[in-house]
This record gives structure tokens, sequence and C-alpha cells, in this order.
């Protein structure tokens, strides 16, 4: 295994960390002896971070167990706080004390908060306490290095890296990822403060490993015919100085084996030229089918409607990759459920502002009225309304 050091605290951890919401399942449950020969086997070749959170239905359960018997001394242990179920300071306790609990550990070396999305949702854990909370952890040894998940535009992701002394960050990113999110701006951003960056979401929920069009699979074929989708799309990551971990979902024996082989033979600046092309070529197949070619830039932004443009076609594209379900989710979370005030794309008055500040030309309020029908179903306004008053962001403050 190849190791790269945290820039914060100087510890090696692998660069390939092992994602624990995936586990192999027996019925409805979590097939325990499977995973524990995953997980122990993956230790042993020198997996040493490893990533689980709350939600994950029943991953800290299974993961206390299997790492019991001296095998949790040997892993750097990362999970994550439920944020959308936080409503008051007790519940900080709450949920970190049931965590330590299923875990059977007495501290987590890599504590998330989990899938900020703006700074305005990172200000409202400010007023319930959170750097209080943080520092009592912190002082009394069962936080290790805290910092956050995150699924926000990459001005934000800016924003929330400089209000706080993060001690690592994690990101979704991928080659299909660069203009998304954080995005390469973000993770570059994050790697100039030395913050360590733990990168999910390398496969895209397997959608890069299995599926691909036929066009893609004939560039890597053509490429390297013993080199699968996932080894490139694992590969790619590895190139980059940026990422410290790479976070791979796994939930067979077999793909264990398969990116720990990879990470053994990957390191910092590997790919050629002609490597990176091919990888190029296979994003572009991958894009054609995409709604809006939107960078992500903002330069569109501030809308006078309050419409969260970037946002709204980020979404609209990723349909065209993961579904409409997912996607409807993850947009009416970012615009509606956590976001300060709304920001659909329902909300547009053809003001006409936006357009000439694109520098990619985009017909804007004639895609957003195209991703409002995409992305905005009958539902969706009134559920997000719901939600939000049990959520945080649904917590009334004074700011």
């Amino acid at each position: 295994m190849i190791y790269r050091k945290n820039q914060k605290n100087s510890g090696n951890l692998s660069q390939l960390g092992f994602g624990c919401m995936r586990f192999p399942r027996k019925g409805l449950n979590i097939d325990i002896a499977r995973s524990a020969e995953m997980v122990h086997s993956a230790i042993e070749r020198g997996v040493n971070y490893f990533d689980t959170a709350y939600i994950y239905p029943g991953s800290e359960e299974a993961l206390g167990k299997i790492l019991s018997d001296g095998w949790r001394e040997k892993i750097n242990l990362a999970t994550k706080m439920p944020l959308f179920l936080v409503r008051s300071a007790a519940d900080f306790d709450k949920f970190f004390t049931e965590q330590l609990k299923r875990l059977k550990t007495e501290h987590i070396d890599y504590y998330m908060l989990h899938m900020l999305t703006d700074l305005n949702y990172f200000d409202k854990l400010r007023i319930l306490g959170i750097e209080d909370w943080i520092n009592k952890e912190k002082l009394s040894g069962r936080i290790r290095n805290i910092g956050f998940s995150f699924h926000g535009r990459s001005d934000e992701f800016i924003k929330i890296i400089d209000a706080y002394d993060w001690e690592f960050c994690m990101i979704q990113y991928n080659y299909l990822d660069e203009h998304y999110q954080a995005g390469t701006a973000g993770l570059k951003y994050a790697y100039e403060k030395n913050i360590p960056v733990i990168a999910m979401e390398p496969l895209r929920g397997g959608k890069l490993a299995a599926g691909l069009p036929q066009a893609a699979l004939g560039e890597f074929s053509a490429a390297d015919k013993a080199r699968t989708p996932a080894g490139w799309a694992l590969r790619w990551l590895w190139n980059l100085a940026e990422i410290t971990v790479v976070l791979s979902g796994m939930s067979s024996p077999e793909q264990v084996n398969e990116n720990i082989t990879a990470a053994a033979e990957s390191q910092i600046g590997m790919l050629t030229k002609e490597e990176l092309k091919t990888v190029e070529n296979v994003k572009n197949i991958m894009l054609a089918n995409i709604k809006v070619h939107c960078t992500g830039c903002g330069y569109c932004m501030p809308c006078p409607a309050g419409v969260d443009i970037p946002t709204a076609f980020g979404a609209y594209n990723e349909g065209a990759i993961s579904g409409k379900l997912k996607t409807r989710m993850n947009y009416l979370m970012m615009a509606g459920i956590v976001a300060k005030s709304p920001q659909f794309a329902s909300q547009c008055i053809k003001c006409g502002k936006c357009e000439p500040l694109c520098p990619q030309n985009i017909e804007i309020m004639r895609e957003l009225a195209g991703a409002k029908k995409y992305l905005e179903p009958i539902w969706a306004k009134p559920a997000a309304k719901i939600a939000k008053k049990f959520t945080i962001g649904g917590v009334k403050t004074n700011k």
C-alpha cells in the first residue's frame, strides 16, 4: 500500500480508503461474516482509513463488531454527525455518544459534520454552539481530527474552508466532477490551505465502473485492454497530488482485491499524456448527453429572484448520469431544505440579467424552464417546506 502524508498532523493515510456504506447484505441485514473478511483482508494489506456514517443503515454497528479483538487499533476510523437530524445543542452529544457506542470505541480519528452545503448552514450550527462542542470533544480526546463532508457549490465550499480551522474535508470528485459541487477549484483551494482532501464517489456510485456507453468502453480498451473502467477512474484520482485518500465503497472481496491492487501500483503524476487524453475522451462521451454545459463558475449570480442557477443546472445535468429520483432529492436538499431561503429554478422571473454574464453563452432562462420541469414535480416544493421544519435548516436564528 502507498501512503500519503496528512498535511495537518503528519500522519500517514493509505491512499485507498474503505467506504463502509455498501457492505454486502444477507437479506435486509449486513452480512457480518463476509464484511469482516473484506475489512480484515484490507487492513492486512495496508488500508488504514475506514469511513462510515450515522445514517448508513447498520454500518456503524457492523463496523464496531468487525473491528473488535484488536483490529480497531490498526486503523483510522471516520464517521459523520447527521446534521439534518440536529435540532438543538443537546443533539451533538446525543448522536456522538450513540456513535461511539455503536462503533465500540472511545474515540473517532476523523469526525465529520455530514453534508454541509453552504456557509449559512455552518453558521446555524455555530449559533447552536458547534465550535464549543468540538473544542470540548477534542480536549477530551474523543475526536482526534475534525472535518466536514460537502454537497454544495464551489464558492460556498471555499467560504466554509475559510470559516474554521478544519483538519480535513471530504468532497465528491472524479473525472466527471471537475465542475460539480466543490470541483477542481475547491480541491485546489483546500490543498493550498494544507487541508487533506478525502475524495468520495470516485466511481459515481458504480456508474464509472459498470454501464459505461460502448464508445467509452472502446476508448479504454484501445488504450489498455487489461485495465478495467474502475481502474482507470481510481488511477486518475491517485495521479493528483491534491488528494490524500480516495474513498471507495466496496461490497465484495473481488472489489477489495482490485482496488488494493490498483492502489499499490498508483502514484502521483504516473499517468502519461496519452492516458490522460483517453480519460478526457471518455469524459466527453459521458457528458455528451448532459442538458446544460454549465461549468458552475457563478458569474451569473446573484439572481435577483433568488434562484441558485449553478445548483439548478448541476442537478439538471446530474440527472442524466445518476437518475431522476436521487437527483431530485439532492436538489431539494440544496435548493429548499437547508438553504437560507428558497432557491428553486421555478423562481425565475425572466429578467434576463444573468445571460449577458455567462461565459458559456447559455440561454439561462430557457434552460431554467427545462430544469424546473425535470427537477420540480408538483410535490417537490411542499415536501421541501415540510422537511425544512424538521432539520437545522428550519432552526430560527437572528442572523
